[in-house]
C-alpha cells in the first residue's frame, strides 16, 4: 500500500493497528493500547523513567495516558537497531510506510537527544540514525525517503527520474538535507562525542553542499527532475519535471514541500531559512571537529548568501498584515500568501531555529496564517488549526497544533492548543496526521509517529517550563 492510499483512510479498523488491541475509550478507564513489552522494538530505561515520572507529575489522568502512549512510539514500533561493521545502525520508518525519510527518521528521534546521558543504549541508537543518514545522503542527496535494503521501489518505480534500488521516493526537498545535520550537531551538543564525524560522514556534508548550489540554478536548471503519472496534479513539478521558472537570487530551489507535495514557486521561504540554520551549524562543525576550514567557510558563505536573498526576495507586504514572511518566492517577484502544516513551515520557524518569537515579521506572519488569509487554516465545530493541500480539505494537523503551542508565548493559546490536541485523538490514544474540523474521529494516519513523539516533546516541555497549563480543567 502507498502513501496515497493512506491519505483517505479514516479509521483504525480500515489500516489494521498492527500492534495495538484497541478498546472504546470509557471516561473512567483509559485501555492499554502502547504495543506490549514483548513486542516493543526498541526499550530504554531513559525514557521508561521520564514516562513514570511524567504519569505523577500530569494531574490530568487524560493527558497521562497520552503521553505514555504517544512519547516511545518511535522507539516501540519504528527502529530497526543493529550493529553492522562494528557500527551502531539504526533504520526509522515512518510508522505506516515501511520507509525511511530523512526529515522524519531525525524528527522523530529528537526529543529523546536530552535523555542519552542517562542510557548509553539509547545513545548508540540515535548514533546508529547519524550513521545510516550518511549512507543515505551518499546514496543519493535528491532521495527524500529510502529503503532498508536495495530492494527496489514497488509504488514508484515508474517515477521519471533517476530512482535506485536503494530508494523508496526520490523528491528534492531541502529539508531532507537540513534534518540529517540538525540531528548530528544536536547530537553532538549533548554528547561530545565526535565517533560518527568521520571521513564518510565529511563526504555526506561536502555532497550537501555542493547540492545546495546546484539548485541556486546560476548555471541552468542542474542535474534533477522528476515526473510522476498520477490524478495528484501536486505529486509532480510543471515544464517537465524541473518546476516553474526562477530567477537566480542567490536562494535554493525545492521541487517538493516537507509534506511530498511539488511547490508552485520553488524557493521555498521556510526551508531555505533552515539550510541558513544548517550550514551555520554544519560549518561549526567541520571548523571544530574535522578542522575542514574549506568546507566550514564554503558553508559560511552560502549560509549569508542565501540568507541576504531572503532578506529581499521573502519578506513581502502583505494588504492588511504588513510585513510577512511568503511561503513560496521565485525571485521575479511572485509570492504565496499561505503556510502548510508540514514543517519547517512559518508556523515553526522559531522551533528550527530561524527566527525569534518576539522577531516583528515573524508576529505579523504567524497572524496571518492563523487567520482566514491563510487558505488551508480551517475553524470547526472542534477545532481550529492549520491544514495542508497534502490532506482532504478541512483537515487540521496535530504537527500544526503541536507547532503552535511550540511556538507560542501566550498561555491561553498553549492552553487551548493542548485541549485540542486531548479532545482529537478520536479515543485511540495516538496523534494523526489530520483530523476532520468538525469530526475527530475521521482521520488520516492511524500510526505516524512523528507526530505522536513530537506531542509527548511539547507535554514535557510545558511540564517542565509551564506546568500550570497542564492541570485538568
Amino acid at each position: 500500500m502507498n502513501r496515497k492510499q493512506f491519505l483517505q483512510t479514516t479509521s483504525l479498523a480500515a489500516l489494521g493497528m498492527m500492534f495495538y488491541d484497541f478498546l472504546p475509550l470509557s471516561a473512567k478507564d483509559f485501555p492499554t493500547v502502547r504495543v506490549s513489552k514483548s513486542k516493543r522494538k526498541f526499550s530504554s530505561v531513559a525514557v521508561e523513567k521520564l514516562i513514570t515520572d511524567m504519569q505523577t507529575k500530569l494531574r490530568d489522568p487524560e493527558l497521562a495516558w497520552l503521553f505514555n502512549n504517544c512519547f516511545p512510539n518511535t522507539l516501540d514500533t519504528t527502529v530497526d537497531f543493529s550493529i553492522k561493521n562494528n557500527k551502531p545502525d539504526t533504520f526509522v520508518i515512518t510508522g505506516d510506510i515501511n520507509a525511511m525519510w530523512l526529515r522524519d527518521s531525525t524528527a522523530q528521534v529528537m526529543p529523546y537527544l536530552a535523555l542519552m546521558k542517562q542510557d548509553p543504549q539509547l545513545k548508540k541508537l540515535i548514533l546508529g540514525v547519524i550513521n545510516r543518514q550518511t549512507k543515505c545522503i551518499l546514496i543519493d542527496p535528491y532521495a527524500n525517503a529510502f529503503n532498508k535494503n536495495a530492494t527496489g521501489s514497488a509504488d514508484f518505480k515508474d517515477d521519471i527520474t533517476l530512482m535506485k534500488p536503494e530508494l523508496h521516493e526520490r523528491k528534492w526537498e531541502i529539508d531532507s538535507l537540513c534534518y540529517p545535520i540538525r540531528l548530528s550537531y544536536n547530537y553532538w551538543k549533548q554528547t561530545k562525542d565526535i565517533s560518527p564525524f568521520n571521513d564518510e560522514w565529511t563526504r555526506a556534508m561536502k555532497l550537501v553542499v555542493q547540492t545546495f548550489r546546484d539548485q541556486q540554478r546560476k548555471d541552468g536548471k542542474g542535474p534533477y527532475s522528476f515526473m510522476r503519472s498520477s490524478p495528484r496534479s501536486i505529486d509532480t513539478p510543471p515544464l517537465d519535471g524541473y518546476g516553474f521558472p526562477i530567477k537566480p537570487v542567490g536562494l535554493i530551489a525545492s521541487m517538493f514541500r516537507p509534506s511530498d507535495d511539488a511547490t508552485v514557486f520553488p524557493f521555498l521561504v521556510p526551508s531555505n531559512y533552515f539550510a541558513v540554520v544548517s550550514l551555520r551549524q554544519l560549518s561549526e562543525m567541520a571548523s571544530v571537529i574535522t578542522k575542514d576550514k574549506s568546507l566550514s567557510l564554503d558553508c559560511v558563505e552560502l549560509a549569508s548568501e542565501v540568507e541576504s536573498a531572503l532578506k529581499k526576495y521573502a519578506i513581502v507586504d502583505h494588504p492588511e498584515f504588513g510585513k510577512v514572511f511568503a511561503y513560496e518566492v521565485d525571485g521575479f517577484g511572485n509570492r504565496m500568501y499561505m503556510d502548510d502544516a508540514n514543517a519547517p513551515s512559518l508556523l515553526s520557524m522559531p522551533y528550527f531555529g530561524s527566527c525569534s518569537v518576539d522577531d516583528p515579521i515573524y508576529i505579523n506572519t504567524r497572524k496571518m496564517i492563523l487567520s482566514a488569509s491563510n487558505p488551508y487554516y480551517y475553524v470547526g465545530k472542534y477545532a481550529k488549526g492549520g491544514g495542508a493541500p497534502h490532506t482532504p480539505e478541512n483537515y487540521i494537523w496535530h504537527i500544526s497544533l503541536i507547532m503552535q503551542a511550540l511556538t507560542s508565548v501566550n498561555d491561553d493559546e498553549i492552553r487551548q492548543c493542548i485541549y485540542t490536541l486531548k479532545t482529537t485523538h478520536a479515543d485511540t490514544g495516538f496523534m494523526h496526521e489530520s483530523f476532520h474540523k468538525d469530526d475527530p474521529k475521521k482521520f488520516t494516519r492511524s500510526w505516524f509517529a512523528w507526530a505522536n513523539t513530537l506531542f509527548g516533546e511539547l507535554i514535557w516541555k510545558i511540564s517542565r517550563e509551564k506546568p500550570h497549563l497542564l492541570k485538568p480543567e
